[in-house]
């Protein structure tokens, strides 16, 4: 991201107003792709975490996503599609494309504003390089520690069909989980890497896990599942692909959607944030010629969820 952070920092961003019929449509979108969320391992996962047990040296390759904004700007993005071979977590796929999100943010609903647009980038993976189609894909944002159970790790795992795992930087605090004295007393008693602690709600459901991914990082990282996982099995992998605080994959998301970002955006966008030029500025939108694809006509990904703008409410 363009600030660094889990998904729960957009929630600071500049929000655009949505009518409430469009929001209900999208909560009703969401309940029905619930109902396909599986909390139990897949059989790629339950072999994975037999190999990481028995210390075999098979390979598996694990996918993170990540999108970077440019500075001072909502709409033109990044999105980064990674793939590392595991154990060795060496990248052996990378895909960067330059998206415009049509779709506004609303805290609750990030999904309907990135999951579709990542979406392409694993259908593109799937048609030309099916080789490097991941066990597993960790996620910059939340699982089931969401509002109503279905973040934007969840909401992608449904759409792939594949075992997702949501790893966020920041606590999101919903179902009475709060950032509180007794939380940063557990952040705490977090002594080394490996350690974690659970993140219970007021319904007396585990939503996550708070984990220490590594000794020189006290501040821990945030756990949930996704699809296809169970947690014990999406806190065992993440700590495993974790040299530093954040995950290998999603961190690798973040540098190479940062890297598109400056190489080609970088001292031209400075000059014009430091100038404060907002003219000069829409520059930094436009596609350059590069190995990274543009996606265009996004606003088709999204035909169906501005349909009730049209009267339809199918």
């Amino acid at each position: 991201m363009d600030d660094p952070g889990s998904a729960v920092e957009r929630q600071e961003e500049q929000q655009t107003q949505v009518p409430e019929e469009i929001k209900d449509k999208w909560e009703r979108e969401q309940m029905t792709l619930k109902k396909q969320m599986i909390l139990t391992d897949s059989g790629d996962i339950t072999k994975l975490m037999s190999c990481c047990n028995e210390k075999t040296s098979d390979n598996f390759l694990i996918g993170g996503v990540d999108i970077s904004f440019v500075k001072g700007d909502n709409v033109n993005a990044c999105a980064a599609l990674i793939v590392l071979n595991f154990p060795q977590l060496e990248v052996v796929y990378e895909d960067c494309q330059m998206i415009k999100l049509t779709a506004p943010y609303i805290p609750g609903f990030l999904a309907f504003r990135e999951a579709y647009l990542l979406e392409e980038m694993y259908s593109k993976l799937k048609k030309t390089q099916p080789q490097y189609v991941p066990q597993a894909i960790m996620v910059d944002g939340n699982g089931i520690l969401h509002p109503r159970g279905f973040g934007l790790a969840c909401h992608l795992g449904v759409l792939l069909d594949t075992p997702c795992i949501g790893v966020a930087k920041n606590l999101f605090q919903v179902d009475g989980i709060e950032n509180d004295d007794d939380h940063q007393l557990k952040i705490k008693q977090l002594s080394k890497g490996g350690d974690t602690f659970q993140l219970v709600g007021t319904s007396c459901k585990v939503l996550g896990k708070a984990l220490r991914s590594c000794d020189s990082a006290p501040n821990p990282i945030y756990i949930s599942t996704g699809h296809k996982i169970t947690l014990d099995s999406a806190v065992e992998l993440v700590y495993r692909c974790c040299k530093h605080r954040v995950p290998e994959p999603t961190r690798q998301a973040d540098i190479k959607s940062r890297e598109y970002l400056r190489v080609h955006f970088g001292s031209e966008h400075e000059e014009q944030k430091n100038k404060g030029k907002k003219k000069q500025r829409t520059k930094t939108t436009k596609h350059s010629k590069t190995d990274c694809n543009p996606v265009d006509n996004v606003e088709e990904l999204f035909q169906d969820t501005y349909c009730l703008f049209e009267g339809n409410d199918t």
